[in-house]
């Protein structure tokens, strides 16, 4: 699917929601509502693909790159958790 097609922002825009919601889950019990476990997610994803960079991991799969973006959506929640925390 090409990055340009509605279709593809609208699949974007979904599995980050998963994502969001799914990191929810597993940090706080729940998720965030529907913006805000897209935001979770995207981020996530980010800054899980930032981690796999950094650590010299590459995952060839769509379900390794689900898992690197959950991970780092945990991370996201975690950090930001402890910066609000401790501000």
């Amino acid at each position: 699917m090409e990055n340009n097609t509605v279709g593809y922002w609208i699949w974007f825009l979904i599995i980050g929601g998963v994502i969001g919601w799914l990191a929810g889950l597993i940090t706080r019990g729940h998720g965030f509502g529907i913006i805000g476990d897209i935001v979770v997610g995207i981020f996530g994803a980010a800054l899980g693909g930032w981690m796999a960079g950094v650590l010299g991991l590459y995952t060839g799969s769509s379900l390794g790159a689900f898992l690197l973006a959950l991970v780092g959506a945990v991370v996201f929640v975690g950090l930001t958790r402890f910066i609000v925390r401790h501000a």
